[in-house]
């Protein structure tokens, strides 16, 4: 039996859950159609989002997901094409919906960090031809999910940004944790969004909501947002219930972001002097780390099983390696709990059982 009283849940920052005050915050919002633009709550979460992230306007979605697809329906025509990282959600993670619904492919970037140059884009957009994909988007994320949180610069967010003028591409930002590069940088969100065609916020990471995101861009832009938000069934009515929660995380929840850098860190830090375990990224940007076990000859789902029956939940990705997401509703204590965990598992199950 685990010697400790509930699920700590690393799988990822989805499995945050409301805190008291933010169900408070719910009972309490006033609320209207949304169809009709009458929901002041949601209203409100929309005005201060675009104004967060340097934009015209912006739109509250029951997903990222949806943010992703409905940006890409908004840019692109059936056989356009959008670069990004080989490694980004929105190529691996997001069922082809951008084939399945924009007729948009992918050119992918072969990139470990999630993060690439104007020159790896240049390299791979299309010269124009009758018989050629039309390349359309520019798609990176911030921060870079199976990248282990990287951040985008945005020195590098704007040389993209110039090609992107120059070639008459449009520039989109998965922003899903956009706010943690903001929080770990010290920089305005805003210095990240700004330049970006499209770009949305997660509330349902991080931020301690249940769910939600908040897609932003130029007025025309959201516009036409709003017209497929509808056709995808995006419309939630008194939606001030969920945009409530969402207000009350961007007035509480931000600045403790840092908090979860912290406990990453000192999570990788624990876990650096294991023989044959490497921690990816090395001492940790953001929130996201990965075990790549491969040296220990422990495989990731033994691990994953071992610590499941100590209460501790990580994610499999992949036969040797696992990715550990830390939030707001896993604690210093819980990392430490966790890393003690981890060491004594791979002590028991590495196959020369001698830790070396």
């Amino acid at each position: 039996m685990p010697n400790h009283p509930r699920l700590i849940d690393l799988s990822a920052d989805t499995a945050t859950r409301p805190s008291e005050a933010m169900r408070l915050a719910i009972c309490a919002a006033p609320v209207g159609d949304e169809q009709r633009g009458e929901d002041p709550t949601t209203l409100a979460l929309e005005e201060r989002v675009a104004s967060l992230l340097g934009q015209e306007k912006a739109l509250f979605l029951p997903s990222g997901t949806m943010a992703n697809q409905i940006a890409f329906l908004v840019h692109c025509r059936p056989g356009d094409e959008i670069v990004c990282a080989e490694n980004a959600h929105v190529f691996g993670s997001e069922g082809a919906g951008a084939a399945v619904l924009a007729g948009a492919q992918f050119r992918p970037i072969d990139t470990a960090t999630g993060i690439f140059t104007v020159e790896d884009v240049a390299s791979r957009l299309r010269a124009p031809r009758h018989r050629s994909p039309h390349s359309r988007v520019i798609a990176i994320e911030q921060t870079t999910n199976r990248g282990g949180g990287r951040i985008w610069s945005e020195e590098a967010i704007g040389a993209l940004k110039g090609l992107a003028l120059e070639k008459g591409l449009a520039l989109h930002m998965d922003g899903a944790r956009l706010l943690n590069a903001a929080v770990a940088t010290g920089l305005p969100a805003a210095r990240f969004a700004a330049p970006c065609d499209s770009v949305w916020i997660d509330l349902s990471k991080g931020l301690g909501c249940p769910v939600g995101a908040v897609l932003a861009g130029s007025t025309g832009f959201i516009e036409e947002a709003l017209v497929w938000k509808h056709r995808l069934g995006g419309a939630m009515r008194q939606s001030g219930i969920l945009a409530a929660a969402g207000l009350y995380a961007l007035d509480h929840n931000v600045g403790r972001l840092a908090e979860d850098h912290d406990n990453a860190r000192r999570l990788a830090s624990a876990l650096a002097t294991v023989p044959g375990l490497q921690v990816q990224p090395e001492g940790a940007t953001t929130n996201i780390l990965f075990l790549d076990l491969a040296g220990t000859g422990v495989p990731a789902s033994a691990l994953a099983g071992t610590l499941a029956d100590e209460a501790i939940r990580v994610n499999v990705e992949g036969q040797s390696r696992i990715r550990m997401v830390t939030h707001l509703d896993v604690s210093a204590d819980d990392v430490e709990v966790a890393g003690r965990a981890i060491i004594a598992a791979l002590a028991r199950l590495r196959p020369d059982q001698s830790g070396g």
